[in-house]
């Protein structure tokens, strides 16, 4: 059974690993196989720490997707970060920053359960309209959200990805998508 509820800070852990290895399958073929490959379990967890993901005052909310009581998906949401900056934020817009789910659980109904919980939290905190990014090369993704009634709107941005020092970042083009939440 499937239940959702808000991240504690015992599950930064739990999270990371689900994070890292939906990037490795997800995003395989459309990031860089070095970048993949370092991804680190510890490193991520470490950061959810100390940018205090799980803390109530957080402006943004993550969810974790549960079976058998094992983390398998969170989502992440809360007000739109103008330009991305997490420093900048815009209260007219909500943002759907994240939702990743196990591999193993793709096409299980954790995405959707998931989404449906992020948009339940988005229009709770009145807002009308949610955005969100997604990478343009990651087709099961924007399928995922056309089918949910998000839209592109024409919006595009380049998401910077690290190679080694001394390399010159890998631009990926990220979709800006819109959806409603009242209707």
């Amino acid at each position: 059974m499937l239940t959702i509820r808000r991240e504690g800070p015992a599950d930064a852990e739990a999270v990371a690993r689900v994070h890292v290895r939906c990037w490795q399958h997800a995003y395989s073929g459309i990031m860089p196989a070095q970048v993949l490959a370092r991804l680190n379990v510890a490193a991520w967890a470490q950061r959810r720490r100390d940018v205090g993901t799980a803390e109530p005052e957080h402006p943004f909310t993550t969810l974790l997707a549960e079976a058998d009581g094992q983390v398998v998906g969170f989502t992440s949401y809360g007000p739109y970060r103008v330009d991305q900056n997490r420093a900048d934020l815009d209260p007219a817009y909500g943002e759907l920053l994240a939702l990743f789910v196990e591999p193993d659980h793709w096409g299980d109904g954790t995405a959707p359960a998931l989404l449906a919980a992020a948009r339940d939290g988005l229009a709770g905190r009145g807002w009308h309209e949610y955005r969100l990014w997604v990478l343009a090369d990651n087709v099961r993704a924007r399928r995922f959200y056309e089918r949910a009634g998000l839209s592109p709107d024409g919006e595009r941005s380049t998401y910077p990805v690290p190679l080694t020092a001394g390399s010159e970042p890998v631009g990926l083009v990220e979709l800006r998508y819109t959806g409603r939440l009242d209707g």
